[in-house]
This record gives structure tokens, C-alpha cells and sequence, in this order.
């Protein structure tokens, strides 16, 4: 579709491991540190979704509100996942030795969302819980067993889920709310708010789908890490 050829070169600025670090500070009760760490990504994500909007608009486009979205056939959803985690990871500098990590484990969470959804019938959310929940099982121990940063790692496997579209969808709407002011139809304010929260309930997902097989594992099984802090 023509607004993800928009959207997809600003899914890459999407500031995901500053969002998992401050959720992993909040868990462990570093509400400062968290706190700072989430409004530094809200903030990226607002002047993202600004620089697009604006983009757009000199161009005299809009950024449409929600749309149906076209089922994708799950070999196709399994390589495209690898072929944006391979990017993802290349574009931030990961080694070669370790890139393949990341991507084979994307893939398989990707697989296990495809199947959440398709087959089981769950919600995009429930979809995106049980691959970050695969994800966080494998990546915690690997991340320490190579001195690699969880979030950097997690984030990477996983950054193809990342709800960028829903967020850029939403503050389209909400500027078109703006600019129609009291004549803005109902469908409108409607699509809005399910952009809104379907982003903020992906984003909730992952972040307790990532976090809680660590804190899990490193209390339960704490030999199998060494508990390094990153």
C-alpha cells in the first residue's frame, strides 16, 4: 500500500530499546531512570511522527487512519522478518558472528505471531506477546552467555513488530481532527483511538513479553546467568 512506502523508512527511527530499557527500570523499580528513558523515546517518536506529517503535507498527501489490513502467506511473513532484523542489526553495527542469532530467532517469533493470529485467531496483541515471550526466553541467556546487551539483542528480533504504522497513522488523524475541527466525523475520532491504543497495547505486550522471561529466569534460575547488568 502506498502509505507504508511513507511509513517504512521512519519504522528504522522507532527508538524500541530506549522504550524496553525504561520498562525493564520501571520493573525493577528505577522509576527515575525509567521514567527519563521513556519520555527521551516518546519524545523521539513525537518529532518522527512530525517530520513525516509535515513531509507529507508539503507534498499535499495525508496519512490515512486505519485500514483493513491484506493477509500475508506465512513464508512471506517469515522472510521479510529476517530480512528486517539482517537490516536492523547492520544498520546499528552488529558483528557478523553474532547477526545470525537475532535473525533466525526473529524469524521464529514471527512464525509463532503468524500462527497466534491465523490459525489460533488471537488479536495483533496477543500475537506480539507470544513472540517476545519466545524471544525473551532464548535471548536472555544467549545475550549473557556473549556479553551482549538484552535490550540491543531483544530489540533486534523483534523490531519488525514494532506498531510505528499505528503511531504514524494516529497522529495523522489526530491532525486532521484539528484541522476539521467541530465538522470531523465520528469515524474519524473513532479510527484515532483504536490507532492510539492498538500502538500503546503492541507496544505493552512486547515490553511484558520481553521483560518477563528474564526477571523469571534470572530469579529462578540464577546460574543460568551471570546477572550482569547492562
Amino acid at each position: 500500500m502506498q502509505r507504508l512506502v511513507a511509513v517504512c523508512p521512519c519504522m528504522v527511527l522507532v527508538p524500541g530499546p530506549h522504550l524496553l530499557n525504561g520498562a525493564i527500570d520501571l520493573a525493577r523499580a528505577r522509576i527515575a531512570l525509567g521514567a527519563a528513558r521513556i519520555l527521551y523515546a516518546g519524545l523521539i517518536i513525537v518529532v518522527i511522527c512530525t517530520g513525516l506529517l509535515v513531509g507529507l503535507a508539503l507534498g499535499g498527501v495525508a496519512l490515512p487512519v486505519s485500514e483493513t489490513s491484506v493477509p500475508v502467506p506465512l513464508p512471506y511473513d517469515v522472510i521479510a522478518a529476517g530480512v528486517a532484523v539482517a537490516a536492523y542489526g547492520t544498520f546499528f553495527s552488529m558483528t557478523w558472528r553474532t547477526l545470525p542469532i537475532p535473525i533466525v530467532t526473529g524469524m521464529i517469533a514471527h512464525a509463532a505471531r503468524w500462527a497466534t493470529i491465523s490459525l489460533v485467531g488471537s488479536s495483533v496483541e496477543t500475537g506480539a506477546f507470544v513472540a517476545c515471550l519466545f524471544v525473551g526466553i532464548v535471548i536472555t541467556p544467549v545475550a549473557d552467555r556473549l556479553r551482549l546487551p538484552f535490550a540491543a539483542f531483544a530489540f533486534a528480533s523483534v523490531v519488525s513488530l514494532i506498531p510505528g504504522v499505528f503511531l504514524f497513522q494516529m497522529g495523522g488523524g489526530l491532525v486532521a481532527l484539528a484541522a476539521l475541527g467541530g465538522k470531523a466525523p465520528p469515524e474519524l475520532l473513532l479510527a484515532t483511538i483504536a490507532d492510539g491504543s492498538t500502538a500503546t497495547l503492541i507496544m505493552l505486550a512486547m515490553a511484558f513479553g520481553l521483560i518477563l522471561p528474564k526477571m523469571i529466569i534470572e530469579h529462578v534460575c540464577p546460574d543460568i546467568v551471570t546477572r550482569r547488568r547492562f
